[in-house]
């Protein structure tokens, strides 16, 4: 696996139960799932040299994050490489603008967009569509970082002068956020887990109910229809994440896609008869998929996220054990990453047959971990 964060030290468990090791591309030592796992090779992800090297002797290739140059993945794919996914369908999670072209040629709902280079691009496109309105960077961002809500020209000065590729986007009134996360393997076998509920602060994802509360079935049905259609369409092998804007009137447009594990998947591992990672893992080595059984009828996932009140390194562990005590059926999953303004450093996960309860209990166990006082 390519990238040594939180997505690889997830994966790197769920490979031991399958018999698999897992060797780790990092930037350091000191990275999350570096600090974990035998086999690490410390390189570079945008040398294509550090790249070969790690790859000798692996059998398949994947990614925790979609950063790789897609010129370097063609290139291990010529030297015979097994690469999952491949650059062409890595291509459409890397620039949102060869992304929405692709979807809107697939006639998959999106907002409505345009690509942007100019201010005379950007004031055509908001006399189009209204302002205000969604600018983003074509290519990297998450979390809320390389997005923007402008409502004038003026407000993208400093967007339009810098070299960053753009896209504008209609600035969508939603009822909510969601999330179709599904798997494909090279077989062609998909699977679908419960379509979530996704609750962002800041443009950043503080917690996912599963499944959707109040979704309706055959809504819920048509979601997962559709993250399966765009994986088979892009030629996707792994875990494939639609995060979808649900509209007042019901309608559901594709927002982002992630190709690989993601955020919104983080509570299968508790909540899901096979986690987001195992399954990641059973796809790209082409095993059959296994089933996405929730194994309660509510899970909610709470991203421990780090303030300004960042926790000590002394007082984590103490933290961690009274939260135990506390609450000693809610899961905690901490990454090994140092802590710092708005930073994912772990999750906890709870789960019931209230959603209220449940959630309340995610929520006061995580507040707790950051703050030392339940929320």
């Amino acid at each position: 696996m390519v990238g040594a964060g939180q997505l690889a030290r997830m994966t790197h468990q769920a490979a031991i139960a399958l018999g698999q090791s897992l060797r780790i591309l990092a930037e350091s030592l000191d990275d999350g799932a570096a600090l974990v796992a035998a086999d690490v090779v410390v390189g570079d992800y945008r040398s294509l040299a550090d790249l070969r090297g790690f790859a000798a002797g692996c059998d398949v290739v994947t990614f925790d994050h979609e950063h790789v140059p897609g010129a370097h993945l063609e290139a291990l794919a010529s030297d015979g490489v097994v690469v999952r996914p491949g650059a062409d369908a890595l291509a459409y999670a890397q620039d949102k603008a060869v992304m929405r072209r692709r979807l809107t040629s697939l006639g998959v709902p999106c907002p409505e967009w345009a690509p942007v280079a100019s201010a005379e691009d950007l004031a055509a496109f908001g006399v189009r569509v209204g302002w205000p309105l969604v600018l983003k960077a074509a290519r990297g961002g998450y979390d809320g970082k390389g997005v923007w809500v402008v409502s004038s020209v003026d407000d993208a000065a400093d967007q339009l002068r810098s070299d960053t590729p753009l896209i504008a986007e209609a600035h969508v009134p939603i009822a909510r956020e969601l999330a179709a996360v599904v798997a494909r393997s090279p077989y062609g076998q998909g699977a679908a887990w419960p379509v979530v509920e996704t609750v962002q602060q800041d443009g950043i994802c503080v917690e996912v109910l599963a499944p959707a509360p109040g979704l309706d079935p055959e809504r819920a049905d048509e979601a997962q229809a559709l993250a399966l259609r765009i994986a088979e369409a892009l030629g996707v092998v792994g875990v494939l994440a639609v995060e979808l804007f649900e509209t007042h009137s019901g309608e559901l447009l594709v927002n982002e896609l992630a190709m690989r594990p993601h955020n919104s998947g983080h509570w299968t591992i508790e909540g899901a008869r096979t986690s987001q990672f195992e399954q990641h893992l059973r796809a790209v080595l082409d095993y059959p998929l296994g089933t996405t059984t929730p194994t309660a009828p509510v899970t909610v996932m709470a991203n421990l996220l780090g303030g300004p009140d960042d926790v000590k390194p002394a007082s984590i562990d103490e933290r961690v054990h009274h939260c135990m005590a506390r609450w000693p059926d809610v899961k905690i999953h901490l990454y090994g990453k140092g802590f710092r303004p708005g930073r994912k450093v772990g999750h906890v996960t709870a789960l019931g047959t209230d959603l209220a309860e449940v959630r309340g209990r995610a929520q006061a166990a995580a507040a707790y971990l950051m703050n030392g006082e339940p929320a």
